[in-house]
């Protein structure tokens, strides 16, 4: 009788070599990809699918993508074991997670389930007693293999019962990727994606960015949490923000998620950033994006700019003098050394 596995897939190489050890064993396997707004642009979920099932194609097994958007942003604002270093809810996510591969594992009739997670890899998600508290709470005691670090864990049921074999599984720990590449050059395993820069919720001012929206925001949509990828943020007042963008690329991404309540601004016949306002947009708020928006474009120097507004069924040009750093400064929405956003004032 074949045995069937759903193995958690990143694209990474962890979950490749997992999934190929599997494999490896006659393990039919069946692959699972989970999209959230933070490790994917929800805008366009080609982007994060191509390499997915190239890469399943390569290695023979079938991929499923799952979008756990609506599920996530409740963990990332109420995380039942808190957070990383920054606004990373990484226990909470696991959990998720294998609960959900859990559901697609009874419904594809799987025997156990597989991840690429490496013991001591990260500080908070991927400790011993960490891997059976996820996995308790999830509803799989037992029942989660970790093929590349399985000789350091308990023995888990597919082991227990010949499904596996403990033998041919590894002993990885630690952050170090060369037994990771070692044993692809062993098992003729190339073109895998390099290490990608991980998940945005690490990061100290995407956080800092992300905590300013919950802090204002009661229900989130996909499009506020695209835009914290892109520009430079300024929160005029609770319920008015600013997003500059910072190349063309950004220009046209704000261009591409701008709604019709919104404000657009950009000095014509310079270089010059596409601006966005969102929220409740006042005559001050208009003033002080307009001011901000000649800061950052090639009229900088200028005493007197004259930028353009759109939107919202106006079309308009404000002359305006560009801002100077203690505007910036007041608004800007930026990490600074700790967990908290700093204090603002808002007029």
């Amino acid at each position: 009788m074949t045995r069937r596995a759903v193995a958690l897939f990143s694209d990474g190489l962890d979950s490749i070599l997992s999934a190929i050890t599997a494999l490896k064993q006659g393990i039919e396997v069946k692959a699972i990809k989970f999209l959230t707004p933070f490790n994917c642009n929800l805008n366009d979920v080609s982007l994060c699918s191509n390499s997915t099932f190239s890469v399943a194609e390569n290695f023979e097994f079938e991929v499923k993508l799952c979008n756990l958007s609506d599920k996530f942003i409740e963990i990332v604002r109420n995380p039942r074991f808190g957070y990383g270093r920054n606004m990373n809810p990484c226990i909470d996510c696991r959990i998720l997670m294998l609960k959900e591969a859990k559901l697609f594992m009874d419904m594809v009739k799987a025997d156990f389930i597989v991840t690429g997670e490496v013991l001591g890899q990260r500080p908070m998600s991927q400790k011993k007693n960490t891997f059976y508290l996820i996995d308790r709470e999830a509803g799989l005691k037992d029942l989660v293999l970790r093929p590349l670090s399985a000789k350091l864990l308990k023995i888990t049921f597919p082991e227990t019962q010949g499904i596996i074999n403990r033998d041919m599984l590894y002993g990885f720990s630690g952050r170090s990727r060369r037994p990771q590449i070692a044993l692809a050059r062993e098992l003729g395993i190339t073109g895998y994606p390099t290490p990608a820069g991980g998940c945005l919720l690490t990061e100290p001012n995407y956080a800092c960015r992300l905590k300013d929206l919950l802090t204002y925001t009661t229900i989130l949509s996909i499009r506020d949490i695209s835009l914290l990828r892109i520009g430079r943020h300024f929160r005029f007042s609770p319920s008015c923000k600013i997003i500059v963008g910072r190349n063309e690329a950004e220009n046209e991404q704000i261009l591409s998620l701008h709604k019709k309540e919104d404000c657009l601004l950009n000095v014509e016949g310079y270089g010059s950033p596409i601006t966005i306002i969102t929220g409740e947009i006042t005559d001050e708020a208009l003033k002080t994006a307009a001011s901000i928006c000649a800061r950052y474009s090639d009229a900088k120097n200028l005493s007197m700019v004259g930028v353009s507004v759109y939107g919202r069924d106006i079309s308009s040009k404000i002359q305006i003098s560009p801002a100077d750093e203690s505007l910036l400064e007041n608004y800007r929405i930026e990490f600074s050394g700790t967990k908290k956003v700093k204090d603002r004032v808002y007029r």
